[in-house]
């Protein structure tokens, strides 16, 4: 063989592989190319679980991408106050906001349908009305005018019903009440004589110290012991019927959401719906060991008594059909998620309900 068309041969060849090559990379880079997001959330650090639930979607974000698309997570008050955070993703102030929808019910009460409302559906209830039932199709619906599109980023499961500086025995017990306490479950109480009251979490525990409040809700077992409400206010109320599974979303800039590759688009979702599930597996886990805290530390639990149930569930549909009557986007969302409730509470009284029942007996009777 000729060395020298040998070469000259190669030579060629490996200038098209070159060739192929440069084609090929802008190609690569165009399908995962380099996307910088901010996130703001409407919880503070001190709230690892509903915070931590940004910064580890941002993490699934970037590992699956080799670092092409980040998403860091901006605490509330770091941007934008708490409950600002929707707005200001809508504006493009932020790409993303995580947040929940019930915070803007001012707006329109439609929004609270989406995170939760009182005697709606629990934690798993929700989540399948979400992603089966038509749920995120219905919010992104209503979002469409809003510059917005959301997907479910986490919750909490079923929360407690708070503290309190008396005991709640009869439903006349909550009349004067001033309970903090808003949204939907404020308009609900209402109807029963409670005065609700909008006060920013730092400022709860003094004023239930000095008796400007007589009870106060907040989330859960973990976030609660971390407050320190027991020691001002030692009974400790449950369920917390207003949020019997409410869900955060990851609000997104519909401009920069639809200016994403389809790729990132469904890692996103993807991550999303991971972050949803992880939020609720991560409370399941850390609420046990902090109400045995809390207990230790002197609550007093006591559950809600059937009659005063009774009459919020009661207080809740007069305010439902009220809001039917006169907002057909809530009338909907709202007849949505009722067909769902009904058949839903069918099925899970049979096999889970039963199963859940006969073993909180073993434990109850020191055999788990």
């Amino acid at each position: 063989m000729d060395r020298r068309s040998f070469f000259k041969k190669a030579g060629a060849a490996g200038a098209g592989v070159a060739a192929a090559s440069a084609l090929a990379a802008p190609a690569i880079a165009q399908s995962n190319p380099k996307i910088t997001w901010r996130c703001t959330s409407s919880f503070p650090k001190s709230l690892d679980t509903l915070f931590g639930a940004s910064v580890t979607m941002g993490k699934y974000l970037s590992e699956a991408t080799d670092g092409n698309f980040t998403m860091q997570s901006f605490a509330s008050g770091e941007i934008v106050p708490g409950l600002q955070a929707m707005d200001a993703a809508a504006a493009g102030t932020v790409e993303v906001a995580h947040t929940v929808a019930y915070y803007y019910l001012g707006k329109d009460p439609t929004w609270a349908l989406f995170a939760d409302v009182p005697f709606a559906l629990n934690a798993r209830g929700r989540m399948a009305w979400q992603y089966f039932g038509g749920g995120n199709e219905l919010f992104n619906e209503f979002l469409s005018d809003k510059k917005l599109v959301a997907y479910p980023g986490g919750n909490t499961g079923t929360q407690m019903g708070g503290f309190f500086r008396k005991e709640i025995n009869t439903v006349e017990d909550l009349k004067g009440l001033k309970f903090r306490v808003g949204g939907f479950a404020g308009k609900v109480l209402e109807r029963l004589g409670v005065v609700p009251q909008q006060i920013a979490g730092g400022d709860i525990y003094p004023a239930l110290e000095k008796g400007t409040l007589d009870a106060c809700e907040f989330v859960g077992p973990y976030d609660d012991e971390k407050l320190g409400f027991v020691k001002v206010a030692p009974y400790y109320y449950y369920p917390g019927w207003w949020e019997g599974g409410p869900t955060v979303h990851y609000m997104v800039n519909k401009e920069k959401w639809e200016s994403l590759p389809k790729s990132y688009q469904s890692l996103f979702q993807t991550a999303a719906r991971a972050s949803d599930c992880g939020m609720l597996q991560k409370y399941d886990w850390v609420n046990p060991p902090a109400l045995k805290k809390i207990v230790a530390e002197g609550a007093k639990l006591r559950p809600f008594s059937q009659p005063i149930l009774e009459a919020c569930f009661n207080a809740a549909n007069e305010t439902y059909a009220e809001m039917e009557a006169s907002n057909p986007q809530f009338k909907k969302v709202w007849e949505s998620i009722k067909a769902f409730r009904k058949d839903y509470y069918l099925w899970t009284q049979i096999a889970e309900y039963n199963f859940d029942t006969f073993m909180m007996i073993q434990q109850r009777a020191g055999k788990l």
